[in-house]
């Protein structure tokens, strides 16, 4: 082992990781809630839109049943900017846990179409509310040199939570003939009772994020923000140390002007310094979204389809892409805090552009088999080690202390928003330019992403949240 390897060792040694980790990954089960909620749906589609009369011939009603989760994650981001800063994380996240809890019970017994989108609205404002602070917590409780690699592992969870629906929704439905009716899919035990297993299989992970979250620390950056300063260095020290709780809890001071202290002021948001911070977040959660990866999860019968393949076949290769989801996310968790930021950035709209290149001149020419899944996977994998985790440390990391649970829900709902509106126009995507044409069309929207990230985005690598504060509104 070399002398710098060793000194980072040593660094580190003072550190209690068995605390840390524990309190991480339970907040990190609201990425899980969110990741599983998010994408269940999407196996679960061609079963429920026979059920509630969805067909081709009422595209409202499929963009609405698709998207309708997505309304709730914008009053969740919302409602999270509101309250976050005054009522604090922990709080919040317990009220996630609650919501998910609701939402899987009540969509798998939905007796109407009214009520499914009720309890799918439910669930959108737990993914809101998760989305936003999960991340948020873990970077405010981690050390600057780590944060990365933890924050990481909130995307990591959301990513076995899509694998974990993925994998629920293809043990549950019973296998599909190729060119079977809607009526015989109807009639099927798969639509009638089995998508609702898919919906309600998330209820035990919910109820157990509910539960485990009554037992974790509030933030300590919040805790000071709201003047609680010895209750934060009690849960510094606990983390790493007298010293070391000392020397974060007076640089958090140093921060907050003393008129900040346990104040919520939304004017802070529209400083010329501020708003270009805000800016910058909005900018990446949006392109995180229209760069397109995200219709693959949620369109996944259309685009399988496209590729030639079956019912059956497509919850299959849905499970391949959740896989190759995982493993590259864990190739992020280990490079984003050596790599950096903006390298992985730039790597994941650069492959991107490729990617989406080749699937659209697959498309235009009609060509269909293993090799456009291998594309498909390969677009995967390439997101899901840059943009995908990445664009979620960025934003839970780039906003001022005074100001960060406000900013943060700012980007976030402007993530869902980007979702919501990608969600719902992607069946007239599709029909109006093909499914070459849409995908192209991602491909140009990642080349300005490219363009923009390497002239405007800093590396935040290794620096602690204040710091990266300092180099940014000073």
């Amino acid at each position: 082992m070399d002398s710098k390897s060793t000194n980072r060792i040593k660094g580190l040694a003072h550190y209690d990781f068995a605390y840390m980790w524990r309190i991480c990954l339970v907040a990190a089960m609201g990425g899980l809630l969110f990741g599983y909620d998010w994408v269940v749906i999407g196996g679960a589609k061609p079963f429920y839109e026979p059920f509630f009369n969805i067909s081709d011939n009422t595209p409202f009603l499929r963009g609405f049943a698709q998207s309708s989760a997505l309304f709730g994650c914008i009053i969740g981001a919302v409602l999270s900017g509101m309250l976050t800063d005054k009522f604090g994380r922990k709080r919040l996240l317990v009220l996630s846990g609650f919501l998910f809890t609701v939402s899987a019970t009540g969509t798998g017994l939905a007796w109407g179409f009214g009520a499914f989108i009720f309890f799918r609205v439910i669930g959108g404002l737990g993914i809101g509310l998760a989305s936003n602070l999960s991340p948020m917590y873990i970077a405010e409780i981690s050390p600057a040199e780590l944060r990365g690699r933890f924050v990481s592992i909130n995307q990591l969870t959301i990513v076995i939570g899509i694998l974990a629906a993925q994998i629920a929704n293809l043990l549950i439905a019973q296998p599909v003939p190729e060119g079977a009716t809607e009526q015989f899919i109807l009639d099927s035990w798969n639509g009638q009772y089995g998508w609702r297993w898919m919906f309600g299989a998330e209820t035990v992970p919910a109820f157990a994020f509910f539960v485990l979250m009554f037992f974790i620390p509030e933030s300590p950056r919040w805790l000071v923000k709201y003047g609680k300063s010895s209750l934060a260095e009690k849960i510094l020290t606990k983390l790493g140390g007298a010293e070391y709780a000392h020397e974060q809890t007076q640089n958090i001071k140093n921060t907050l002007a003393s008129e900040e202290i346990a104040r919520v002021n939304f004017k802070d948001l529209i400083e010329p310094k501020m708003t270009k911070i805000i800016a910058l977040g909005v900018f990446l959660a949006v392109f995180q979204q229209w760069c397109g990866i995200n219709v693959i999860f949620n369109y996944a019968q259309e685009v399988f389809a496209a590729a030639g393949y079956g019912v059956s076949d497509m919850l299959f290769n849905v499970v391949i892409t959740g896989v190759v989801n995982l493993v590259a996310t864990f190739v992020a968790i280990y490079t984003v805090d050596r790599v950096g930021r903006k390298a992985l950035m730039l790597i994941g709209a650069g492959g991107l552009v490729c990617f989406y290149g080749m699937l659209g001149t697959g498309y235009f020419f009609e060509s269909k088999g293993i090799h456009m899944l291998i594309l498909i996977v390969l677009a995967i994998g390439c997101y899901a080690m840059s943009l995908a985790p990445v664009t979620w440390v960025l934003i839970s990391e780039i906003f001022p202390n005074r100001i960060r649970g406000a900013a943060m829900s700012i980007a976030v709902l402007s993530l869902w928003i980007a979702c919501t509106v990608l969600t719902l126009t992607f069946p007239y995507l599709k029909e109006t330019l093909g499914a070459h044409g849409a995908f192209w069309t991602f491909g140009g929207i990642c080349v300005f992403g490219f363009i923009f990230m390497y002239y405007k985005l800093p590396e935040t690598k290794g620096k602690s949240l204040e710091d990266i504060e300092r180099q940014l509104v000073d």
